[in-house]
C-alpha cells in the first residue's frame, strides 16, 4: 500500500516541478517601474514573440513562428512607418505573414504610433 502512495507523490512532484519550470521559462519580461507607455505596451504585447530587446524570442519558435528582428536597423529601415503601423493594426495575414496577430481592436491608433516609434528606437532607426 505504501509503494503506490509514494509513486503518486513522486509523480505529482515531478509534474509540479515541470509545470513550474515551464511557467518560469514562458513568463513575460517584467516591466521596469516608471517605464513609459510605449515600453509597457511593447513588453506586454510584443516581447513574447519579438523578445524584450527586439531580437526575437525562442518562445515564438514553440509555435513555429519566426518573428522579425527589430534589432536589425538595416532590415527595419527598409520598412516604412506606415508598414509597421498597418501590420500592428491589421496583423500579418493580409500581407502573407499570418503569425503576426492584429492589435487594431486592442490598441488605439495613437498607441500603435507610439509602438512604431518604440520599435524604431530598438533598431536605432530613430
Amino acid at each position: 500500500m505504501r509503494r503506490p502512495v509514494a509513486a503518486l507523490v513522486i509523480v505529482l512532484a515531478a509534474v509540479g516541478a515541470f509545470t513550474g519550470g515551464l511557467a518560469w521559462l514562458l513568463d513575460t519580461p517584467k516591466v521596469p517601474p516608471g517605464a513609459p507607455r510605449p515600453e509597457r505596451l511593447y513588453l506586454g504585447l510584443c516581447a513574447t514573440c519579438h523578445g524584450a530587446d527586439g531580437r526575437g524570442s525562442w518562445r515564438a519558435a514553440l509555435f513555429l513562428v519566426r518573428p522579425g528582428s527589430f534589432a536589425d536597423g538595416e532590415r527595419l529601415g527598409r520598412r516604412s512607418d506606415q508598414y509597421l503601423f498597418d501590420i500592428i493594426k491589421h496583423g500579418g495575414a493580409p500581407i502573407g505573414r499570418p503569425g503576426m496577430p492584429a492589435f487594431g481592436s486592442t490598441l488605439s491608433d495613437m498607441e500603435i504610433e507610439e509602438l512604431v516609434r518604440y520599435v524604431g528606437g530598438l533598431a536605432g532607426k530613430r
